[in-house]
């Protein structure tokens, strides 16, 4: 049996639509957003999922929750309270579970997952490389074991530089099962199939997608945005997919992410989003009015813009190729970008990769290694040696991108690994260098996250870095920026260069060279809008 709480609009005597959600965090907390959700007309029951809260059972994070959810749904049709219509809400974990709820194939009408992923793979790694700051927050969320002063502590930024990895557990002085076992398993094997919902063409309803892209979940939500569109088992369901693509971070839906304020205009009550999508499809409310498929804020204006598709079809994919240092390059800059590839060939540029050493992600930070996804200020990085920091002149017009950002760099290293960091910035006339995207690959995962690939000493590689989705507008006078890099910690964990992952204890330096010519002409690929 498992908790549940049931919320009625007072006075109600006919049947209702249903919105449902699963926590392993406690129903107690999501108590306002429930008796919001009754107010407007609907069922709401929220259920603390098995072994947590008065639930019994025994709790087993994202892999408990398809048979849960499956068994949750079949009960609350039966109930006389429910009309036949069940839709589900939440974020993070509560919208994940939405996809695991529908992948063993229960009726569901609709969802509105919130900074979701249909695979907790791509929820702890990302280009080969573990998301290290999950650490903190998965020892601190009081669902893998340990008490939640375990994620409070201000030796984090110490305990993150735990070599081997496979001893944070130790370190931190809890035992965390779970956790390590997510750290143990750096590929996509059989342990991660039980939390796999990405059977989309077993899925038929319409569904809300809303995330912001310096979420950490963004690359999975949008995986699943994509999947619904593409995939999804009906027209219907396939022609109908929102996407809500915002400038924040982990579900927060503010106005502000890192070290940029966007405004205002930027925060969304998400609960309000979800109430209008399921008012569409469960009262009949404007649903014969045409909606935007796409909704995305445009950084740098901090504008809403809307489109049919994602990227919009405005968007052009446009190579920008890293060159060499030029003679009036700016002092301290590694080279320049332009839409030309490279005529000549030049020789490459070279970095030290070294683990005891690793880059920031928030650089103003310096050793605290803050562990926020962003964005922050990258000017303290860019003058790092470590850091190959690219650059256009000046822009003349507003330069306007909507879309997927990618890499191809051409680089070699004398070590059995090494990692290459690609970000995507706009340079402001004053300095600041605003990360619009972010990615990583390591290079034994080059080929596959599955089989991993040892790198040879010296070895010319074409790696191709998934940097994110992102929008935004250059205004005249800034740049168009592109750090290339060997880490970003410890958002991801430090590569050791050895080859071992989360294993090994030794470190080794990596003499990392990057090649712009016309032979290897390492480049950016950016949704350039028209």
């Amino acid at each position: 049996r498992l908790r549940t709480r049931i919320y009625r609009p007072r006075g109600a005597n006919t049947p209702l639509p249903v919105l449902f959600l699963k926590t392993a965090y406690g129903t107690a907390g999501f108590d306002q957003q429930a008796r919001r959700i009754a107010a407007r007309g609907y069922v709401a029951v929220t259920q603390d999922s098995s072994g947590r809260n008065g639930s019994e059972g025994e709790f087993n994070l994202y892999w408990g929750e398809p048979a849960d959810g499956f068994d949750a749904v079949t009960w609350i049709r039966e109930q006389p309270w429910c009309n036949g219509l069940v839709g589900m809400w939440g974020a993070s974990y509560m919208g994940s579970s939405q996809w695991l709820t529908a992948s063993p194939g229960v009726a569901l009408d609709a969802l509105a997952p919130t900074a979701s992923v249909p695979y907790f793979y791509s929820n702890i790694y990302r280009g080969g490389a573990y998301i290290l700051a999950l650490g903190r927050a998965g020892f601190g969320a009081n669902v893998y074991g340990p008490p939640p002063s375990a994620g409070s502590s201000p030796k984090w930024p110490q305990w993150y530089l735990t070599l081997p990895l496979m001893n944070l557990d130790k370190v931190v002085g809890h035992r965390a099962p779970l956790q390590m076992s997510m750290i143990k398993h750096i590929t996509p094997d059989g342990f991660w199939k039980g939390t796999d919902a990405r059977n989309f063409s077993d899925m038929d309803f319409p569904a809300q997608h809303i995330v912001g892209c310096y979420d950490f979940m963004c690359p999975g939500a949008l995986r699943a945005y994509h999947g619904m569109r593409t995939a999804a088992a009906t027209q219907h369901a396939r022609e109908n997919q929102q996407l809500i693509l915002g400038p924040w971070d982990h579900a927060t839906g503010s106005s502000r992410a890192g070290d940029v304020d966007f405004g205002e205009t930027a925060r969304l009550d998400i609960v309000a989003e979800n109430l209008k999508w399921y008012d569409r499809w469960f009262k009949a409310t404007d649903n014969a009015t045409a909606y935007p498929r796409v909704r995305y804020f445009m950084m740098g204006i901090n504008q809403w813009r809307e489109s049919s598709t994602w990227p919009p079809e405005a968007a052009q994919p446009t190579p920008f190729y890293l060159h060499a240092h030029e003679p009036d390059q700016r002092t301290g800059a590694a080279g320049s970008l332009f839409k030309t590839p490279p005529a000549e060939l030049s020789a490459p540029i070279h970095f030290i990769s070294d683990p005891h050493n690793p880059v920031p992600a928030a650089p103003f930070h310096g050793e605290a290694y803050l562990d926020g996804f962003g964005p922050y200020d990258q000017q303290t990085a860019a003058t790092r040696p470590d850091v190959l920091a690219y650059a256009t002149s000046p822009v003349n017009a507003p330069l306007a991108l909507a879309g997927h950002f990618q890499a191809v760099v051409y680089a070699s290293a004398n070590t059995p690994d090494f990692d290459i960091v690609a970000m995507v910035l706009d340079i402001h006339p004053d300095g600041f260098r605003h990360p619009l995207a972010t990615g990583i690959l390591r290079a034994t995962a080059r080929h596959s996250d599955l089989e991993r690939s040892p790198v040879t000493a010296g070895e010319i590689y074409r790696l191709t870095v998934d940097i994110g989705d992102s929008a935004a507008t250059l205004q005249p006078g800034h740049r168009l920026g592109v750090h290339i890099q060997g880490s970003y910690f410890p958002v991801y964990d430090r590569n050791t260069n050895t080859g071992k992952g989360p294993f090994g204890a030794r470190v080794l330096p990596a003499k990392v060279s990057i090649y712009h010519d016309a032979k290897r002409p390492s480049h950016v690929i950016l949704p350039l809008l028209r």
